[in-house]
């Protein structure tokens, strides 16, 4: 199965170095550090009336980027008023230029926090962290979002609550349950992660979950009767592996059962954790096992993908996934500068990615993650939903850091206009020629001519971006995106 043959200039970022976790779990951690080389990173100015989260209530944004004012004690109605809310995984990113990463054993590395935890940071370092990332990319999309999670009572948590304020997104405890917890003991402090890059731009993560082996909250018990109400009013729960660094196996089953009673749809995306789950305790393993099973939507790294299948190939790996899913309905391969795939249970989308000038790709997938939202909640064609995920992730790419450094939807905008892709036929055709089996094949490519060739149907990128730009504008305009 041949697709067109283009020969193009190419510009490909191969000089651009990937980034290499130092540390295998999730980057978080409670102390502070000064150390000699920093980032520029600006800071908004704090606002004057400063949230408050002790684990039991909702903080509700005063005003809303996105048009629209939610009724954060959420009505009783069965109406789902709330587009994406995001699970655990809620910390501040510290992210600081090293003049190297710390080394890799357990002991030299506790070593460097010990050393991490001199002094703390100035504020201008400090960012919104974890799945702040998906909930600010989805709300720049107009998204309606809240996160839920925890954060404490202390100076980062006041920072995390403003941040998601000033970008129009809620925030509910996770737990109603803090007796007999110490409220000013390092196990309720909002969780740091420290972004740590080298000169070469290559990525360190480290926290306290690193040397645990319990989870960050493992007093946690049950779910807050807000946090119920929250999840039944979203279309869309999203969770990621990292959400086991903090919350109990038994905790996030019970949310995603309490999902799925209520039909909310479930994105997972494991990340590197996926590998740690397959091989952890027996409580991880069924949790994993679990959210593979009942999850909507799949996310993964192509590595990712086989390393849970055994499969290298990512367009079979991902039928793989989907045919043992009792309930998937979309597995999304994500494959970095080579572009990305969906797979459902009849048809294959495939869309290169968009050249750009990489500074950091920290983020870049979780603002993937919040487009495929956007795309599975509007019920977009599936080869549309790429290519806005696919954009979404590039504008990431070429800012600095994550959080409020996530997409916006201007820079989203002037990609989707550029239509710049980077089509490596070669690697599609050899990827497409290796015994895949699908009733219908879609290519997106910018010299393509819409049509078909057996089960191949090659989609012109700039029939996909008229498609997409009124609804973008609209949201850029107004503030919501229409149905």
């Amino acid at each position: 199965m041949q697709l067109q043959t283009i020969t193009l200039k190419s510009t490909l970022l191969d000089h651009v170095p990937s980034p290499q976790s130092i540390f295998p779990q999730n980057p978080r951690l409670t102390t502070t550090v000064t150390l000699p080389i920093f980032p520029p990173f600006p800071i908004k100015s704090w606002r004057n009336s400063i949230l408050h989260c002790n684990g039991t209530g909702v903080s509700a944004p005063s005003n809303s980027q996105n048009g629209t004012a939610h009724d954060w004690k959420l009505r009783s109605s069965g109406v789902k008023s709330i587009d994406v809310a995001t699970l655990g995984n809620l910390c501040v990113d510290i992210v600081l230029n090293v003049p190297q990463l710390p080394p890799p054993s357990r002991d030299a590395r506790k070593a460097y926090m010990d050393q991490l935890s001199a002094s703390p940071p100035d504020k201008q370092y400090w960012e919104a962290g974890g799945n702040c990332n998906v909930a600010i990319a989805a709300a720049r999309l107009g998204l309606d979002c809240v996160t839920i999670g925890h954060v404490g009572n202390e100076i980062y948590g006041r920072f995390l609550l403003d941040v998601l304020q000033d970008e129009g997104i809620g925030m509910v405890g996770m737990s109603e349950d803090t007796d007999g917890v110490d409220t000013s003991s390092a196990s309720y402090e909002t969780l740091l992660c420290w972004v740590l890059v080298d000169p070469s731009q290559r990525h360190g993560f480290c926290s306290r979950a690193d040397f645990s082996k319990e989870p960050a909250f493992s007093w946690m018990n049950k779910l807050s009767a807000e946090v119920k109400t929250a999840i039944k009013h979203s279309k869309v729960l999203f969770c990621n592996g990292y959400g086991f660094d903090e919350l109990s196996p038994a905790l996030i089953i019970s949310a995603l059962e309490y999902a799925a009673q209520v039909g909310t749809s479930i994105f997972f995306d494991p990340g590197p954790r996926g590998k740690s789950l397959s091989s952890g305790t027996p409580e991880e393993q069924r949790a994993l096992s679990y959210f593979l099973s009942t999850s909507d939507v799949l996310l993964l790294t192509s590595d990712e993908a086989e390393s849970l299948t055994g499969l290298r190939n990512p367009i079979t790996a991902g039928q793989e996934l989907l045919r043992k899913g009792l309930r998937t309905k979309w597995v999304v391969v994500k494959m970095g500068p080579r572009g990305s795939i969906l797979v459902t249970k009849s048809s294959i989308s495939c869309a290169p990615a968009f050249k750009v000038n990489v500074t950091d790709t920290v983020g870049c997938g979780d603002s993937f993650v919040a487009a495929v939202a956007f795309g599975f909640i509007h019920n977009m064609p599936t080869v549309n939903t790429l290519t806005i995920a696919n954009a979404v992730g590039a504008a990431t790419a070429m800012g600095c850091g994550a959080g409020r450094n996530v997409a916006t939807l201007e820079r989203v905008i002037e990609l989707m206009r550029a239509s710049n892709l980077n089509e490596d036929n070669a690697f599609w055709n050899e990827l497409l020629d290796q015994n895949v089996n699908a009733e219908n094949i879609t290519f997106l490519s910018r010299f393509g001519i819409n049509g078909s060739s057996n089960s191949l149907n090659h989609v012109n990128l700039q029939k996909v971006v008229s498609e997409l730009l009124p609804k973008l504008e609209y949201s850029q305009l107004e503030g919501k995106v229409p149905s």
